[in-house]
């Protein structure tokens, strides 16, 4: 079994590396994980976190978290693409953690190397999770961790822009209406919407809520869902409601093109509210619509708390309420403010939003949202987010239409599998 796991993991690195270049995830020292004591001594965990030191929130959670299981705990926070690969050496070495907080999409190709356990072997309750964040954590049928928290996509807006145009933000339920919007906005003189687009994860995150809210599925790339999706941004180009530095823009330059306060909407996430009350000017927030009405399913970001494959698996039990106690209504409040997350659970959304009243949209935003690795995806999404990237770039640019473009790419995908 040993060599078999080791196989898979070698052959998993290249699809792990293509998931960390993520939209909107926290970004390190090194550690060496224990051997064997299955009560008491020390416990490793490792984060994507290294921004946090010592003395943040975070790490004097981790440390009560720790002490409250009986154990003294180790933390290491490292950046987001190298977390990964280390995760899968320190499996091949059979030196993992005791407790890994890992990127959403990169839990299933964890899982798939055999790296991490199931909560069904550590008997971690998962049942508050809501499914949908919760899908992003699974494969096959069985379930590798518990989500922390979740960011994800909604449209800020300029009310002095939208005011000038006598848009009101209320009026925008669908496509139509969105465009219709824009129109608007051009007339009036001032410039429509911006978003990322560029030939990486990014543009796919992005292009991800028109997509879906199109009604595609990512196992058909060239539907005519997914055509019509493609049609509204290169739509929004022709006639002006969206500037050509889409192609290029990641989702940092695009906040600073809204930021300049010369734009009516900004595709963006949860992680630039902190900065939208900088612009110094007026904002609001809407969810992004689905093509017919109602919340387009957007992207989650975010991470698991994970339980990596212990040799020792007495250590199971320990790890386990150390996850417990991370991810608990106790803890999650503090810990999703701290992570500028919405919660997993509804009883500490409901929790944010009394605190903060603006969260209310992105609470909303995140029930719609589904994993990019959902859907019994698993390990294939990179092969399919490249070629859909590739597709949105070449019709943006004007290369190939929305429709060769999205063919080339479902026939790319289809013989990557």
């Amino acid at each position: 079994m040993k060599n078999i796991r080791r196989g898979r993991q070698v052959a998993v690195i290249a699809a792990a590396v293509a998931l960390t270049t993520l939209a909107a995830c926290s970004s390190g020292s090194t550690g060496s994980a224990p051997a064997g004591d299955t009560a008491g001594g020390t416990y490793q965990i490792w984060d994507p976190y290294p921004q946090f030191d010592d003395g943040s929130a975070w790490v004097k959670l981790l440390t009560k978290c720790g002490a409250d299981a009986g154990v003294t705990v180790k933390r290491t926070g490292y950046d987001t693409s190298d977390l990964t690969s280390k995760a899968l050496l320190a499996a091949q070495q059979n030196n993992s953690p005791d407790v890994l907080v890992v990127d959403n999409p990169v839990v299933s190709t964890l899982a798939e190397a055999g790296s991490l356990a199931t909560t069904d072997d550590t008997r971690i309750d998962t049942s508050a999770m809501l499914p949908n964040l919760l899908g992003a954590g699974q494969s096959g049928g069985k379930t590798y961790g518990v989500p922390i928290g979740a960011n994800t996509l909604a449209l800020y807006y300029n009310k002095k822009v939208l005011d000038a145009a006598k848009v009101d933000p209320a009026s925008i339920k669908d496509w139509a209406s969105l465009t219709a919007a824009l129109g608007r906005v051009k007339a009036a003189g001032r410039k429509g919407i911006t978003f990322s687009a560029i030939g990486t994860e990014e543009g796919s995150f992005q292009f991800l809520p028109w997509y879906w809210g199109s009604g595609a599925n990512l196992t058909q790339l060239d539907s005519a869902q997914a055509v019509a999706a493609l049609q509204l941004w290169t739509g929004w180009l022709k006639d002006g409601y969206a500037p050509n530095s889409v192609l290029n823009n990641t989702q940092t330059t695009s906040w600073q093109e809204f930021a300049t306060g010369d734009y009516a909407f900004a595709e963006n996430g949860t992680w630039q509210l902190a900065n939208a009350k900088k612009t110094g000017f007026a904002y609001g927030v809407l969810a992004i619509p689905a093509g017919t009405g109602a919340t387009a399913p957007a992207p989650t970001g975010g991470e698991f708390v994970t339980v990596p494959v212990q040799s020792a698996t007495g250590r199971y039990a320990t790890s386990a309420k150390i996850v417990t106690c991370l991810t608990g209504s106790d803890n999650l409040l503090a810990t999703d403010t701290t992570l500028s997350y919405v919660a997993p659970t509804d009883a500490v959304q409901q929790q944010q939003i009394t605190a903060n009243p603006e969260l209310t949209v992105w609470v909303d935003a995140v029930k719609a949202a589904k994993g990019r690795t959902g859907d019994n995806l698993g390990t294939r999404y990179p092969k399919i987010s490249e070629p859909l990237w590739g597709a949105v770039q070449a019709a943006l640019s004007g290369s190939k239409s929305p429709q060769d473009a999205l063919h080339a790419a479902q026939q790319t995908a289809a013989a990557a599998k």
